[in-house]
């Protein structure tokens, strides 16, 4: 069974920084484009970030460009996102998703907080 696991959430203060992990099993994550994902109170999903599967391209929402930067170690299975300069607009729950046989697959999220 497929699973993403995400971690590394928590509350910081704004211009603080956190790093996002997401640990993954059940498939062949060296073959996956990866991509971090997040939902705000209130709005839709907005995808951040996406990182191909050799870890040679990324790219970035405008909202988190300069900002935030997506790798991964396929040797750990491991997907990072780290937030640097975060803001209370990126207060969300932020999720791993990949895609399996052309479906989406979310993984459980971790809740980021960006509050004085």
């Amino acid at each position: 069974d497929v699973q993403l696991q995400a971690s590394g959430g928590g509350l910081v203060q704004p211009g603080g920084s956190l790093r996002l992990s997401c640990a993954a099993s059940g498939l062949t994550f060296s073959r996956k484009e990866m991509s971090w994902v997040r939902l705000i109170p209130g709005k839709g999903p907005e995808l951040v970030s996406t990182i191909n599967s050799a870890g040679s391209y990324t790219n970035y929402a405008d909202s988190v460009k300069g900002r935030f930067t997506i790798s991964r170690d396929n040797a750990k299975n491991t997907l990072y996102l780290q937030m640097n300069s975060l803001k209370p607009e990126d207060t969300a729950v932020y999720y791993c998703r990949t895609k399996i046989d052309g479906y989406d697959r979310w993984g459980h999220g971790t809740q980021v907080t960006v509050s004085s």
